[in-house]
């Protein structure tokens, strides 16, 4: 019990100091974070594979991408879940997330490959961090 308020108090400081910023240099990459969005992630079904994005290009399930519904296309976003702590880069070639996921908290709609890399895929969705690395065109 203790060790799960102890990570809810780590969890909460690091939001009020994420809220605050939306330009900030991550400690342990040197990386300068260019927007940050916290919200539930959600992944593809296997029937999109193959079909058009709304970027124009060829969805591929097997590839690190992500529909996001107002970044633009090209940008790379690390995500995070917040659940274990595991991150992956990924690049925005769609929109949404639409419907009953959007409606449920869904920021983000991930990849397979991305999914599992998060290990989102047996829960169907995760909490999760979203930081802007570069933004598209």
């Amino acid at each position: 019990m203790e060790s799960r308020f102890r990570f809810l108090a780590a969890a909460l400081a690091g939001l009020s100091l994420c809220a605050c910023s939306t330009e900030a240099k991550t400690e342990a990459q040197g990386e300068t974070v260019l927007d940050t969005q916290f919200g539930e992630a959600t992944f593809y079904a296997n029937s999109f594979q193959g079909g058009k994005t709304a970027s124009g290009t060829k969805f591929d399930n097997r590839k690190a991408t992500a529909a996001h519904r107002n970044y633009p296309f090209g940008t790379v976003v690390r995500v995070t879940n917040l659940e274990n702590g595991r991150s992956t880069n990924v690049v925005i070639l769609d929109r949404g997330p639409y419907g009953k996921n959007h409606r449920e908290g869904a920021i983000i709609d991930l990849s397979r490959d991305a999914a599992r890399a998060l290990d989102v895929i047996e829960n169907g969705k995760a909490r999760v961090k979203l930081e802007v690395l570069s933004w598209g065109s």
